[in-house]
């Protein structure tokens, strides 16, 4: 069944509600609408969206919400902050009025899901490690991908490409699709020396074993 374009959904996706306090240490940057609409059209285009659709890391559920009105039917956003879990939930009564697929919501580690599974689609995105102490982070968030999907989408810094397909090599994944992607950030943290700035960033998909 056809479901929304990639403009469509980006543009329900710009009414969703940012952080109200967001946590340097936890790297909360709301997810572009633009990035989320491209990785969740791209799913429904590859049918990734049949089964399980887990958002390791929701945040404010942009990722776990576009999967929803990509046609996704069972989807659980992750988040360890009950703050953000709360925006989440906002967003969602707010765009899904008409009813979309089963969305929930869990408070938990991203890096230890609470649940065992071996054959969801994962979409996240991932700290990239900018924080003191939150190097690599990015890693962390791999490793509990690969143990719970069969196939994941997830955006990374730029210049992550080798580290991710070497990763991905490791746990017998690949990584099949890859692509660039603007990621704007608006001044919101007091070392932010910019109204906005633009980070480049890489999204990819990777098929586990």
């Amino acid at each position: 069944m056809a479901g929304p374009s990639r403009r469509t959904l980006a543009r329900a996706l710009e009414t969703l509600a940012d952080f109200s306090d967001p946590d340097a240490a936890l790297e909360q940057y709301l997810t572009p609408p633009e990035i989320a609409a491209h990785i969740c059209h791209q799913a429904r285009l590859q049918d990734d969206l049949e089964g399980w659709v887990v958002d390791l890391g929701t945040g404010t559920g942009m990722l776990a919400i576009a999967a929803s009105l990509a046609g996704a039917d069972r989807v659980v956003g992750i988040d360890i902050d009950p703050d953000a879990l709360a925006v989440a939930r906002q967003n969602a009564a707010r765009i899904d009025e008409a009813g979309h697929g089963m969305l929930e919501w869990l408070r938990g580690d991203a890096t230890r899901p609470p649940f065992s599974c071996t054959d969801a689609t994962v979409v996240s995105n991932p700290p990239f490690g900018a924080q003191r102490g939150n190097r690599h982070a990015d890693r962390d968030f791999l490793e509990a991908i690969s143990s719970i999907a069969s196939v994941s989408y997830t955006i990374h810094n730029e210049g992550s490409q080798e580290f991710v397909e070497s990763f991905a090599a490791d746990e017998g994944g690949n990584v099949t699709h890859a692509f660039s992607a603007e990621f704007p950030i608006a001044k919101r943290f007091d070392f932010h020396t910019e109204a906005e700035q633009t980070l480049e960033a890489e999204v990819f998909r990777i098929e586990w074993a």
